[in-house]
């Protein structure tokens, strides 16, 4: 059992969605939390049937029980209609209820209801650094982060099934997609962005299609929470910076599938991938658990020069390098960020054994980062 950062902060008696792509713990958490609530499921067949033919029924329920009682109703994108009645119960007799999904693109697509407000969003990631007792970084960068892949040794077997089932099957049946050799195509290719900048033209050659499918299929990954935009720092700058976008998908695990990476080891070429996208889903993490919700972006000119990412409106600098004895030159895209900007603390994160201070630059340990990081050392 692993502990979440995600405890639905600032609650209090207010309703809320949670939202995660597939396998993320939502189930397991909300159980974990909420042990003695009226709990709904609709994957479990009998329960989905029952509810569809009969939306009103949660409202025949509800008022039999404990008024002080949680409503859980897992899986609510699967019957939108539920949401008309779960909202007459928060107006009318004020019960508090968590609505958990994978995402609610279905609902919106549908006309469904949100709550008007009337509920708060969370949102559950994959594992994440302080989550882990005995934390293993090369385990975690090979398997990805997701609760039942990283506790186990070898998960090739089970992100493919993931990949199969859930990318390709749900997604695009949810999307509505029929040119599903194209999408397939296009979740290898958007693999190949991981990390970097998205160009449209060349994915969409690459797939068949043309660029604004391209991006709508990156949208409907956004929407489903599989995919996400980390943009350029565009403030003022004195220098040309580039403006593209970066994708990222949500676990490394699924980047590494799609990628057909072999065995990720300290020293290789996708080590230096993995551990990038590793340092950058901590800090969507931490940013999202605790509230703070600070802005991430990448800074890049079109001379080259870069920074992995900045925090907040330019508070902090961050490149992220896999080498264990970092050097000046590793620290040329930070020095020049700082020439544009008045930077409180840059940061070098690496493999090095020790912290030091390199000019003005603070070459950091990752495990010293993320432990500061999470003790709300770096950013508050």
């Amino acid at each position: 059992m692993f502990i979440r950062k995600q405890f639905f902060q600032d609650l209090g008696n207010e309703s809320a969605f949670l939202w995660g792509a597939r396998q993320t713990g939502k189930s397991t958490l909300v159980k974990y939390l909420y042990p003695h609530a009226l709990y709904f499921d609709l994957l479990l067949g009998k329960e989905f049937e029952r509810f569809q033919r009969n939306p009103s029924l949660l409202s025949e329920i509800v008022r039999t029980s404990d008024p002080s009682q949680m409503i859980v109703i897992d899986e609510i994108q699967r019957i939108p209609e539920l949401l008309n009645e779960v909202h007459w119960l928060i107006s009318n007799h004020h019960r508090q209820f968590i609505l958990s999904g994978s995402s609610p693109r279905k609902i919106i697509r549908r006309g469904g209801n949100l709550l008007g407000g009337r509920a708060m969003r969370y949102e559950l990631y994959p594992l994440c650094y302080p989550e882990i007792p005995d934390f293993n970084l090369l385990h975690a960068l090979n398997n990805g982060l997701l609760p039942k892949l990283y506790q186990i040794k070898d998960a090739k077997n089970l992100l493919a099934s993931y990949v199969g089932n859930y990318l390709k099957d749900e997604v695009m049946a949810e999307a509505r997609i029929r040119n599903v050799a194209s999408f397939g195509k296009f979740l290898e290719m958007a693999a190949f962005s991981n990390g970097e900048m998205v160009n449209y033209s060349n994915i969409a050659t690459d797939c068949g299609v043309s660029a604004p499918t391209v991006k709508e299929y990156f949208q409907i990954l956004e929407d489903t929470l599989i995919g996400r935009f980390l943009s350029s720092y565009q403030k003022k700058p004195k220098r040309r910076v580039i403006l593209s976008p970066k994708f990222y998908y949500f676990d490394i695990g699924i980047a590494n599938y799609l990628l057909k990476r072999g065995k990720i080891e300290q020293g290789n070429e996708a080590y230096g991938k993995a551990f990038e996208h590793f340092i950058f889903n901590e800090l969507k993490s931490h940013s999202h658990y605790t509230q703070i919700q600070y802005p991430i972006h990448y800074w890049r000119t079109t001379s080259q020069l870069e920074v992995d990412f900045i925090l907040g409106d330019h508070e902090i600098a961050i490149e992220v390098k896999s080498t264990s004895l970092a050097n000046p030159r590793h620290s040329k895209g930070l020095k020049s960020f700082a020439e544009e900007y008045n930077v409180k603390k840059m940061m070098l994160v690496t493999n090095d054994p020790y912290p030091r201070l390199m000019e003005n630059v603070h070459v950091i340990p990752w495990r010293m980062f993320l432990d500061q990081l999470w003790a709300g050392q770096i950013i508050a």
